[in-house]
């Protein structure tokens, strides 16, 4: 109580401010929603009609492919992009390497590392592939 420890992201030598500082949680939040309406409307799309119980599970494969490939190249999903975040490595500050990402993308579809915070707000997720988001 009362210790203080900087600022989020200091300890991984990021910006306290602007580009390169950690991603606030509110538009972190906000792009998981839009990265998911997304991947809904393509879901429903691809059911046109037919049972819509399974709809959820299209959702999530459209959802997990879109992180996978999108995080994978370009370093954002449509919603980090639309927002201004991007998804990078901690180690080497550039873009994260394949496998990081696809330890990434399963760990975010198990959706209980994401819950899992410290205290520069990265979920576990993050910090198991060794990976941050950050303001562009």
């Amino acid at each position: 109580m009362g210790a203080d420890f900087g600022y989020r992201g200091e300890r991984l030598g990021l910006p306290q401010e602007g580009p390169g500082s950690i991603a606030p949680v509110g538009r972190r939040f906000a792009a998981v929603f839009i990265d998911w309406a997304l991947a809904a409307l393509i879901g429903y799309g691809l059911l046109s009609g037919r049972n819509l119980d399974t709809a959820n599970n299209w959702a999530l494969v459209v959802f997990l492919v879109m992180s996978l490939l999108t995080v994978g190249t370009v370093g954002s999903t449509p919603g980090k992009r639309l927002l201004g975040l991007r998804v990078i490595s901690v180690n080497g500050l550039g873009k994260l390497a394949v496998w990081r990402v696809a330890v990434r993308t399963v760990l975010l579809g198990l959706a209980v590392p994401a819950l899992v915070w410290d205290r520069d707000s990265r979920g576990l997720h993050d910090r198991l592939s060794g990976a941050v988001q950050v303001r562009i």
